[in-house]
């Protein structure tokens, strides 16, 4: 792959020349949230967190995040790992906020985000780099129900929508109403996770709701309709590690990388499991699985660079304007320090074994 001419500083990953002892803490780790970007609340322990154990890698997996799911299912982590002695305690993300939430406090060392919620995150001083793009999906947009009289995004002023803050869900309509000469202001945000948004739109307890797959896709097959869509409001699958733990553990680090760009190739090759095994975890349909794979481009060229920061320098202007953040500097200092692309510049996929 071709390096990229914008470079953060980078972590150094060369081998440690030693290495503590310690006692490894027992963090157990509750996901609230709702079914959705995953199939319920999720309860785990999570072992090892704060930078990772010598013996545990603590990571989560999620419905938004298709490889996370291959990986988990075929048990190619552990297999790569085993030979440095290393095991594998998986964790269910909700959604990007619950990610973050988990790799801010140290409870897992990798976690699958959107872009918008990797910057905001970093913003707001979480210690992550983004090491990997997982995918490019359009698994956001605008949805109403069939008999809302909604059509457009001019029309949402003066109403309820409800949305996840801190996912790419959540950014996709403050991009919306922007690109309207809306403005935040202009409607009442109802802030739930995103399997409750779908259920307060279907009630009435709201008017539009701002989705994610593979609940969206579920809505839409259900009647509901997605009334605004753009792809380019979608800010990418970002896979995230904890600084601590890329200085701690590179090896790790470079063999989750590897073993994600094993995953990707898989995927490719074999849609329909991929659908199956997304189906089977989040509960929902194959021909809802189905469309969900299809909206999602794992082939997007996985080393964070130019075309993320040129997404997350849109994103980060509403980031400041909606006061998530401070100021301009400070998005700008995030998005320096939050891409790199060493790992995956150094991936090998063909030492992981897939069957």
């Amino acid at each position: 792959m071709t390096r990229r001419a914008v470079r953060p500083v980078r972590l150094v990953r060369s081998a440690l020349t030693a290495v503590a002892v310690v006692t490894a803490a027992t963090l157990t780790l509750t996901l609230t949230g709702c079914a959705g970007e995953g199939s319920g609340t999720s309860t785990a322990a999570a072992a090892g967190g704060a930078g990772g154990s010598a013996k545990t890698l603590t990571i989560d997996f999620a419905t938004y995040n298709p490889l996370s799911l291959v990986i988990k299912q075929k048990g190619w982590l552990e297999d790569a790992l085993k030979k440095q002695g290393v095991s594998v305690t998986w964790v269910q993300s909700a959604g990007s906020n619950k990610a973050n939430e988990a790799l801010r406090s140290g409870a897992i060392d990798v976690g699958s985000t959107a872009g918008s919620a990797a910057l905001l995150a970093r913003a707001n001083g979480s210690p992550i780099r983004t090491v990997d793009i997982y995918s490019q999906p359009e698994w956001s947009a605008l949805v109403t129900t069939r008999d809302s009289g909604i059509t457009s995004v001019a029309d949402l002023k003066g109403k309820s929508v409800a949305a996840t803050k801190g996912t790419d869900p959540y950014f996709f309509l403050l991009q919306s109403l922007a690109a309207n000469g809306l403005k935040a202001s202009d409607v009442t945000v109802q802030n739930l996770q995103h399997a409750d948004g779908r259920t307060a739109l279907d009630n009435g307890s709201v008017q539009a709701w701002a989705g994610l797959d593979p609940i969206m896709a579920a809505a839409e097959k259900d009647g509901d309709k997605l009334f605004s869509r753009n792809v380019a409001f979608n800010t990418y699958g970002f896979l995230n590690a904890r600084e601590d733990f890329l200085k701690n553990q590179p090896e790790i680090a470079q063999t989750v990388v590897n073993t994600y760009e094993a995953a990707r190739a898989w995927a490719k090759a074999h849609p329909a499991e991929t659908a199956g095994i997304l189906a089977e975890t989040a509960g929902i349909d194959q021909a809802v699985a189905t469309k969900v794979i299809a909206r999602t481009n794992l082939g997007v060229d996985p080393a964070p660079g130019a075309k993320q920061r040129a997404v997350l320098e849109k994103v980060g202007t509403i980031i400041v304007d909606s006061g998530d953040v401070k100021d301009a500097a400070t998005v700008d200092s995030a998005l320096n320090a939050l891409l790199d692309d060493d790992l995956v510049e150094a991936a090998d996929p063909s030492a992981v074994t897939t069957k």
